[in-house]
Order: structure tokens, then sequence, then C-alpha cells
């Protein structure tokens, strides 16, 4: 593996986890919000918290893979 590569790895993996790390939190703290409001929702009370803070994980997972080739292919282009 080239020097490049490992570059665009590490990248690739620190945004990726930066947006499972943000995107997990955020979900969890929308439903924690949710449970707690004054008029509780329907929504809010048949939806799992476990499983929207999975999704907003993978929803990161996905925004930070691409923010990081976005930034990659940006660099690229500008060489």
């Amino acid at each position: 593996m080239d020097r490049k590569t490992k570059r665009l790895l590490l990248l690739v993996v620190s945004c990726s986890l930066a947006g499972v790390i943000l995107g997990g939190t955020a979900s969890w703290a929308e439903s924690n919000t949710c449970l707690q409001a004054s008029t509780v929702t329907n929504e809010c009370l048949t939806k799992d918290p476990i499983a929207k803070t999975i999704q907003g994980m993978s929803t990161g997972l996905v925004a930070g893979a691409g923010a990081a080739f976005g930034v990659a292919w940006q660099h690229r282009n500008e060489d």
C-alpha cells in the first residue's frame, strides 16, 4: 500500500468515525428530548431509541465517508 492510499484510508476512517459519533449522539439526544417534551407524539412512543441511534450512526458513517472522498477528490483536482 503506497503512501497516498494510506492517507486516503486514514482520512476516510477518521471522517467516518467522527460521523458515527456525531450522528449517534445527535439521534440519542433527539430521542431523549422527544420523550421529555410536554406533549409526547405517537412517533416518539413507537420508535425505539436504540434503533434511532443506530440509524443516526449509519447516516453519520455515510456522510463522513462521503465528505472524506469529496475532500480527497477536490484536493486531487487542485494539484
